[in-house]
């Protein structure tokens, strides 16, 4: 869930695909999290209230995103979710949307099973991107973390996308970046972040591929992240600590407790 965090922090002054280039700054002045780090949190809080039981974590993803989605109000929704924040009587709007992709990593970690993690990534997607494409955008992004979180090689994870939800996988960034832009839907996000963790070298490298596409720069940064810090084995210290410092209280008191409670999880088992 940390890749996706700070994905989404060095990505945000690239959001609208203001480069083209690998070389630029991991971190500047302008850096800042957006609505991937503040519903990557939601979520990931949610999963940890739902306890397993699918219908209550339905009602706490739904309950967490508005609590922290009007606590951040100027994260940087989109319309139709800004109105779902604000609404009396929340309900899924049909979306398409990348955003159900970028904030689903933490349930490839709170499950075991390739099943109970696909389910759960709907279940997070569906309260707003009841839409077949925003629900399986959730669901290969989860799925990718998962499988590279439990040693699944790339081209294992190249496959098993490919074949269970029809993204063509076989281009390469540098066959994708000339023509590229800004998109904010699932079908050409998810898996051009997934090429980007496919193509890369390492976690950092990652991040500066996803960038590099040109396109909705922290949100492919996100997911691409997220799929890379499960596959290298974690983040740079560095780029931990400076993320970290950028999180306002409690968003970082979310990340704390679902550190402790993976831990907790893991020495568990």
């Amino acid at each position: 869930m940390l890749g996706a965090i700070i994905g989404d922090i060095v990505g945000s002054p690239y959001e609208f695909g203001s480069r083209k280039k690998m070389n630029f700054p991991l971190f500047s002045s302008v850096s800042a999290f957006t609505d991937d780090t503040v519903l990557t949190l939601a979520v990931a809080e949610a999963i940890m209230d739902g306890q397993g039981d699918r219908a209550k974590t339905e009602q706490c993803v739904i309950d967490s995103m508005r609590k922290y989605g009007n606590m951040y109000p100027d994260a940087g929704y989109g319309d139709k979710f800004e109105q779902w924040l604000q609404s009396d009587d929340p309900r899924p709007y049909h979306s398409c949307g990348n955003g159900s992709a970028m904030r689903v990593s933490s349930v490839a970690w709170a499950f075991d099973t390739l099943d109970e993690v696909e389910s759960f990534a709907g279940i997070t997607a569906d309260v707003t991107h009841n839409h077949p494409e925003g629900i399986w955008g959730a669901q290969a992004a989860a799925a990718a973390v998962f499988l590279a979180r439990i040693g699944r090689d790339k081209e294992g994870i190249r496959k098993y996308i490919e074949m269970n939800y029809g993204y063509d996988l076989q281009r390469t960034c540098d066959q994708i970046r000339p023509d590229y832009h800004f998109h904010d839907d699932c079908m050409q996000t998810v898996p051009e972040a997934i090429i980007c963790f496919l193509d890369s070298t390492d976690y950092e490298n990652c991040i500066r591929l996803a960038i590099s596409l040109g396109g909705d720069g922290d949100t492919l940064a996100a997911i691409a992240g997220s799929i890379a810090e499960a596959f290298y084995g974690g983040v740079p210290d560095e780029l931990k600590e400076k993320a970290l410092s950028i999180l306002p209280e409690p968003l970082r008191q979310v990340y704390d407790r679902w550190e402790a409670w993976l831990a907790a999880r893991k020495s568990a088992t």
